[in-house]
């Protein structure tokens, strides 16, 4: 057989749904379906071999067929599990036997709901549970389509009574001990209601005693009860857990998904794009009195490293090197992996003279650390780092330029209305031609006017340019390139570098 009861556990689940072939997931349906017959069959034994107490209350004349029907069912599912091996490698004879298996399927168990007394329980676990269980498994069009013709068929068999023909009932309905020759399904559950009162009267002072129990377990309302709990209990239960792991199995996979997103594979450091979503935050959280300093650090001739000593080699030093800087930096700081040998690193709330001494520390550790090959070659490697701090002052005046340029976009639509209510009257003695011309523009000018209100109240949410971050590393790099033309293993200050260029250009105007 191509599956096992042992394949139901809950750790190899995950491997049914994401690994296995169809043919596989087909027989493991197949064996689920084969447990649920099977299950009826032995529900036919026992009212077979019970038929003296239960007898009144089923229909023996329709059990024998409705047996036969299930032990046909049920070798032709033990068959259907021990087939899927043969058409593993025959993706339409796959693809065939699963439209014939669901086919089956779907008129077994509409016949075992219509038989079984109409049961509202049977018929939600099967149309609900076995569907969302099919899909799991095997293909989705056809279990869509198995669906769908269960929702049809539903509805026929609700209005079949109506124009006079009656179902075949497999539960004999009865008052107490006789039987109702009176019975029609649109008297069916007037009748069913009146059964279940009378089995209620033999609770003495509403409770449930010893000699009452026996009476209430031969009555018939008992007897279908416990029946349909039998046929849907089980399945309900087996399903939900199906479903229980599958949502587990998915969250794995989700928080999976997410570490590798977030996180960089060679160095365990955050990944660029997490690194510059929790720079981005980080930066929108500063308090007014807060500086805010950005590292960005590059290893020297690390492709001679390659060169020289491979690849393998070249992956082992930055590996190497990420380590010494999360040991090497405190919990607030944000290191992530920028870019081949570049690393980016913030610091929240941290000034620009404490920046410069973490920054001038890294390099020291980094030149100091002996990087061991797996060839015995020891060697050592330096690192050039470029640093940048937004002072608080410098960070309230570009929120005041945004503050003001957002101030700019929301007032800007009320001249757009005032000339819009111009142009309007203008429009009254012109022609027909000139005034759909108008309508045109002034619905323009009513999305533009939209599109300003939704930008301006975004900017006046974040009160940052969008770009900031990028800005930041940007002026990072240029003091990154200075360090590299001063000769490499160097720090280099943008902040200075700024103020430099400013002296200069006042020494130049001055000058002039």
């Amino acid at each position: 057989m191509a599956v096992s009861i042992s394949h139901l556990g809950y750790r190899k689940l995950s491997r049914v749904i994401f690994e296995w072939q169809a043919a596989d997931r087909a027989s493991l349906l197949a064996l689920f379906v084969l447990i649920e017959v099977t299950s009826h069959w032995l529900w036919c034994v026992f009212v077979w071999w019970r038929q003296d107490l239960y007898g009144s209350y089923i229909d023996m004349d329709l059990l024998y067929p409705l047996w036969t029907g299930v032990t046909l069912m049920l070798l032709f599912f033990f068959w259907m599990v021990s087939r899927a091996s043969p058409i593993r490698t025959d993706t339409g004879s796959l693809y065939k036997w699963q439209a014939i298996m669901i086919t089956l399927y779907s008129l077994y168990i509409a016949v075992v709901i219509l038989v079984m007394g109409h049961s509202s329980l049977v018929a939600g676990v099967s149309l609900v549970g076995g569907a969302m269980l099919g899909m799991m498994l095997i293909r989705r069009r056809y279990v869509w389509k198995a669906f769908l013709a269960h929702i049809a068929l539903i509805f026929l068999v609700t209005l079949i009574p109506y124009f006079g023909f009656t179902i075949p009932n497999l539960r004999q309905m009865t008052i107490t001990s006789f039987p109702l020759d009176t019975y029609s399904y649109l008297t069916f559950s007037e009748t069913a209601a009146i059964e279940n009162a009378i089995s209620a009267s033999i609770f003495q002072n509403g409770t449930l005693s010893w000699d009452t129990f026996n009476q209430l377990r031969s009555s018939s309302a008992f007897f279908w009860r416990t029946t349909h709990i039998y046929m849907a209990l089980p399945k309900a239960i087996f399903i939900i857990y199906m479903f229980r792991t599958l949502l587990l199995i998915l969250d794995n996979s989700k928080a999976e998904i997410m570490q590798y997103a977030n996180q960089d594979e060679l160095t365990q450091l955050k990944s660029r794009r997490y690194g510059l979503t929790q720079m981005q935050q980080a930066l929108l959280a500063m308090g007014d009195k807060q500086d805010f300093s950005v590292i960005l650090l590059d290893l020297d001739w690390f492709k001679n490293i390659n060169d020289n000593y491979g690849h393998d080699v070249g992956d082992q030093v930055l590996s190497e090197v990420a380590q010494t800087l999360l040991k090497s930096l405190s919990e607030e700081a944000i290191v992530s992996r920028y870019g081949g040998e570049e690393f980016l690193i913030v610091l929240p709330d941290t000034t620009h003279e404490r920046a410069m001494v973490i920054a001038k520390q890294l390099r020291k550790n980094i030149a100091q650390q002996v990087i061991k090959s797996d060839d015995g070659a020891d060697f050592y490697i330096t690192a050039s780092l470029g640093v940048y701090t937004l002072t608080h002052e410098e960070r309230a005046r570009i929120q005041n330029e945004y503050k003001a340029l957002a101030l700019e976009a929301s007032t800007h639509p009320l001249e757009m209305r005032k000339n819009r209510r111009q142009g309007d009257r203008r429009q009254e003695g012109g022609s027909h031609s000139s005034s759909q011309a108008g309508a045109q523009q002034t619905h323009a000018q009513k999305r533009i006017s939209q599109r300003r209100k939704r930008a301006a109240k975004e900017i006046l949410q974040a009160q940052l340019p969008s770009d900031i971050c990028q800005r930041l590393i940007c002026i990072a790099d240029k003091a990154l390139y200075e360090a590299k033309d001063r000769g490499r293993n160097q720090v280099v200050s943008a902040n200075h570098m700024l103020a430099a260029e400013k002296d200069k250009i006042a020494v130049l105007y001055a000058t002039s």
